[in-house]
């Protein structure tokens, strides 16, 4: 619907376009450093048991907000180990049953789970739980 509105171009992202917009240009585990806390991202131990408006924590340094914690986030790449290939914008599978979610979520009761590199999988997008969601990219 959005596409139909404005001429096109928005998407899912890919899992590495995901990870880059995480990371903003850092190597740590978190877009703010090695460690996170509930002050930086909404997660189950930041004891709110629901997801919260976007902007309610800092954003990172590409100034998205968000990218931990909060809600899974939808990647357009369906779920596989990683296999042997190129390290920059690598492609997923080309089919598959579960798609790549990122992000973490506020009822994920690890801080693992909300680093930047953290992988999960769920079934297909028309599944719907409270705790996934998705960002759009724009393909110019």
């Amino acid at each position: 619907m959005l596409n139909l509105k404005t001429k096109g171009g928005y998407r899912l992202p890919t899992e590495s376009e995901w990870e880059y917009a995480c990371r903003a240009g850092t190597n740590t585990a978190t877009a703010f450093g090695e460690t996170i806390t509930s002050k930086d991202a909404n997660y189950d131990q930041s004891n709110i048991d629901k997801p919260v408006p976007v902007g309610s924590y800092k954003p990172n340094a590409f100034g998205l907000y968000d990218m931990h914690g909060n809600v899974w986030e939808w990647c357009s790449d369906w779920f596989a180990n990683y296999p042997e290939g190129p390290l920059v914008d690598p492609v997923g599978p080309k089919e598959g049953v579960r798609r790549v979610i990122r992000g973490g979520s506020f009822n994920y009761f690890h801080v693992s789970n909300i680093r930047s590199s953290y992988r999960g999988d769920f079934n297909v997008p028309s599944s719907r739980t409270i705790g996934i969601g998705f960002r759009l990219a724009k393909t110019n």
